[in-house]
């Protein structure tokens, strides 16, 4: 049963998360509220180790997500899940874009879908600030409850990526090291 709804939930993702990985977060947030799988932190630590390591942010969670569930083929069933839409998606699409290609609804339709994607995208965002860089989950700032380090450090990183535009891995690695030196300054 828990391998049925694995691919099941993950299958809506993959359906509804128009967009990329970044797309999938707002839906992988209700998935966790809901299901109760995974909180916002693991959420967190998932774009973390996603944005460092091979693959889509989505199909990552997915193998994590089914894998803590169900084992290896809890992983597998859940990727899966969030892969098979894509696949049929692409499938047709390839066989009916020359057919589409100038139909003035699907242009339109993607005209309108581009604004959802980019509000979708923004929410995860914030939501991925609110939660890495603050760390307060549903409550609200004060003053004295914002690690002013960890502020610091996010500005002088974007900074640095705004001004200097290096490779994303020299950015990660050096992020890492500074994690690990200076852990207790940054909290």
């Amino acid at each position: 049963m828990i391998l049925l709804k694995l691919f099941m939930e993950f299958f809506k993702i993959g359906v509804f998360a128009v967009g990329g990985g970044m797309a999938t977060i707002p839906f992988l947030q209700e998935l966790g509220q809901r299901t109760g799988w995974f909180d916002d932190h693991l959420i967190t630590d998932m774009i973390a180790i996603s944005e460092s390591t091979p693959g889509p942010m989505g199909i990552n969670m997915a193998t994590y997500v089914g894998f803590n569930q169900a084992g290896i083929i809890g992983g597998t069933v859940a990727t899966l899940g969030i892969v098979v839409p894509a696949v049929i998606i692409v499938i047709f699409v390839s066989k009916s874009l020359e057919k589409f290609s100038s139909n003035k609804q699907v242009e339109y339709m993607f005209y309108g879908l581009r604004p959802a994607v980019t509000g979708l995208i923004a929410v995860a965002g914030f939501d991925v600030f609110r939660l890495a860089v603050i760390r307060l989950g549903g409550v609200a700032p004060t003053l004295a409850s914002i690690p002013w380090g960890r502020l610091a450090y996010f500005v002088l990183i974007f900074f640095l990526i705004r001004k200097y535009k290096k490779h994303p891995i020299v950015y990660i690695a050096c992020s890492a090291i500074v994690g690990i030196a200076a852990a207790p300054l940054l909290m």
